[in-house]
């Protein structure tokens, strides 16, 4: 039910917003013009403005008794609301205004001036904890040789509730117009400025009002830029014999210019080395200097130049206002524009280069070295190294890597594409490769190497762990394997393998799935400790039972710790359960194992070295020569040496070498 409350509590909400509007009172000879002068006086849209027409203007005949256009025009209550807010925001640098701002103590103020025939009062009430003025000291200010009469009663009211920044009638005084106070106006030859200068008045003289000065610039031809602000400033405190500004011409705004807002660095000098986020520590092996991107990326933003805000001299008529230049979107190899047609992102995944003025992404990264001067390198593409990777620094691509030196004590990792060392690795059995691809090396010595597909060796493979989901090939005039532990799915094919009179262990593995024997051997050793584990609670249980049994009670503390006993083997079962579960299933996928793995060597197979064959092994006794090790009927067999089939394995494609 609408009720005569709710009606007066919403006349009263919209008598707060409409006075909380700011208006500007217009003379045009058309509404557009009306409304393009208050849009840029009031700084909104033309489309936020509404307006009341004072007086219709009129096109006339001929253009004879034409008329203008007299309108009140203020921004909507809506808009100006959010123009305030975006103000606040701004002014606290983009965050919300959590508290008050804190109030500051002023005194209250009091003005009193002779205007005409008449002593007008202005009183400011005090702010915070400030005192108020003394309505005796109003009283005794007021009352001059002149003073006719004096209104105490109103005086002692208006000292106490203000005026509202209006002046108020409290008495009258003898006037002498012989001493009025004079001004003149002085308007500036660029109509950007005018001035009054004016002249004390006189005992009994009158003093100016500001509505003197406003109806003094409109004679003289001011139709904009009048500041009632300064005005009320200069009666408040007159300044005499000197220039004094109250109108100031609506000054252009030129626009911005168009720039590119960068999301990554553009001048490699200022990149930076990072510390560690937990201990603040810098390595300086990680020298920051690429800046991986991943395709869809955003890399850059066009922001659009701005137009200009036009002006409005003293007269009203519009100062041109320069609109920001435009410039090229600065696009460059493998990036494209967003849909908004102002975002740059990345067509493939790379890194961020500012060449020639222009946004780049660069799918392949080249390096003289990997060395205390490049630091490791972190790159999702392909990188081509021309010379060494030095002990300690290490290569990570998403792509291919080419190293056409050696490569020392290092990690090299490959996450889908191929490797190429062509001067071999030095592993120092420290070094690490793994490659989402295929190897080729010329030699491999004292490293920890694993492959998805195919591991291509020129020379030898010496004292490493090599492992290849497919084959492993030596098949260069040398070839040889000496030493070490090598897992292949499908095959190994080298000329010589082991070494005269034993020397180091030679172990090589074919026709499994490497990970899942590896990973077998990782449960089966976890459930041997799990085992022993079980077995020390089941006696700390048994003989705290006993103990129980014996006393009819335990103390609490071995009650707790019967309980965490029980509480653990349960958890043990369960694990063990879950464990021999995974033993089953990989037990069962290396019998199902389809490929028949081989060994073969055209040269010599040492004695010493052993052969496993799925899960059988042979032990070479004495040396054999050009044969091939398979597995038929649960036995390895040993037949004629066989050419490794070389049709399905592909040179790595865009590579220099």
């Amino acid at each position: 039910m609408v009720t005569l409350d709710v009606i007066r509590k919403d006349m009263e909400t919209l008598l707060q917003q409409d006075n909380s509007l700011q208006s500007v009172e217009v003379n045009a000879d058309t509404l557009d013009e009306a409304l393009a002068d208050a849009a840029t006086q009031l700084d909104a849209k033309v489309s936020t403005l509404e307006y009341e027409i004072i007086e219709r203007g009129s096109d006339g005949f001929l253009g004879l008794a034409k008329k203008p256009w007299k309108l009140k025009i203020y921004q909507n209550a809506e808009a100006a609301a959010k123009k305030k807010s975006a103000k606040t925001v701004a002014a606290t640098g983009g965050e919300e205004v959590q508290e008050e701002e804190k109030t500051v103590d002023m005194d209250g103020l009091y003005y009193i001036r002779h205007f005409g025939e008449e002593i007008c009062l202005k009183v400011v009430l005090p702010v915070g904890n400030g005192r108020p003025v003394d309505a005796k000291s109003i009283i005794n200010d007021a009352r001059r040789p002149d003073t006719t009469s004096l209104d105490e009663s109103k005086i002692k009211e208006l000292a106490k509730k203000g005026t509202n920044g209006a002046y108020e009638l409290i008495g009258d005084y003898k006037h002498v117009k012989a001493g009025d106070a004079l001004f003149v106006v002085d308007i500036a030859k660029d109509l950007l400025s005018a001035t009054i200068t004016a002249t004390a008045p006189a005992m009994s003289g009158s003093e100016i009002k500001a509505d003197q000065i406003v109806r003094s610039l409109e004679t003289q031809g001011v139709l904009a830029g009048i500041s009632e602000e300064k005005i009320a400033e200069f009666v408040d405190n007159p300044v005499y014999n000197t220039p004094y500004v109250v109108a100031e011409a609506i000054k252009p705004v030129d626009g911005k210019d168009a720039y590119i807002d960068y999301r990554f660095e553009t001048d490699p000098t200022k990149l930076k080395l990072k510390a560690n986020e937990k201990t603040g520590q810098v390595n300086f092996k990680e020298l920051n200097q690429i800046q991986n991107v991943i395709k869809g990326e955003l890399l850059a933003t066009k922001i659009p130049a701005e137009r200009g805000k036009a002006g409005k001299n003293l007269t009203g008529r519009y100062i041109e206002a320069k609109n920001g230049r435009d410039i090229k979107i600065p696009l460059g190899k493998n990036v494209e524009l967003d849909k908004d047609g102002v975002s740059i992102i990345a067509s493939i995944n790379g890194r961020f280069v500012f060449e020639n003025d222009k946004i780049n992404v660069e799918p392949v990264l080249e390096l003289d070295a990997v060395n205390i001067k490049s630091g490791n390198i972190d790159f999702l593409g392909t990188v081509i190294v021309k010379g060494n990777v030095e002990d300690g620094y290490d290569v990570k691509a998403t792509g291919n890597i080419e190293i056409n030196g050696t490569v020392g004590k290092s990690t090299l990792i490959s996450e889908s594409g191929d490797i190429i060392v062509s001067s071999g690795v030095f592993g120092h059995d420290e070094g690490t490769i793994k490659c989402g691809g295929s190897l080729w090396a010329k030699f491999i010595q004292s490293a920890k190497v694993e492959v998805e597909n195919f591991i291509i060796v020129s020379d030898s493979i010496m004292n490493s762990e090599v492992t290849a989901m497919k084959r492993i090939i030596l098949n260069g005039k040398k070839a040889q394997i000496t030493g070490g532990h090598l897992f292949a799915t499908e095959e190994i094919c080298a000329k010589n393998i082991g070494s005269p009179g034993g020397g180091a262990e030679t172990i090589l593995e074919v026709g499994f799935d490497p990970r899942a024997k590896h990973r077998l051997e990782e449960i089966l050793g976890q459930q041997n400790d799990l085992m022993k584990e079980l077995e020390d609670i089941e006696n700390n249980i048994q003989t705290l039972e006993n103990y129980k049994k014996a006393r009819k009670t335990l103390p609490k503390d071995k009650e707790e710790n019967l309980k965490n006993y029980k509480d653990r083997r349960q958890q043990i079962t369960i694990e063990s359960e879950k464990i021999s579960e995974e033993v089953e299933q990989i037990q069962q996928h290396l019998h199902e194992l389809r490929v028949v793995g081989k060994v073969k060597a055209s040269g010599t197979v040492y004695s010493g070295v052993k052969v496993y064959v799925r899960d059988v092994v042979d032990e070479v006794r004495t040396d054999v020569k050009s044969v091939t090790f398979f597995f038929e009927q649960g036995f390895i067999r040993r037949g004629k040496y066989e050419a490794p089939d070389m049709t399905d394995i592909k040179a790595p494609e865009g590579y220099s070498s």
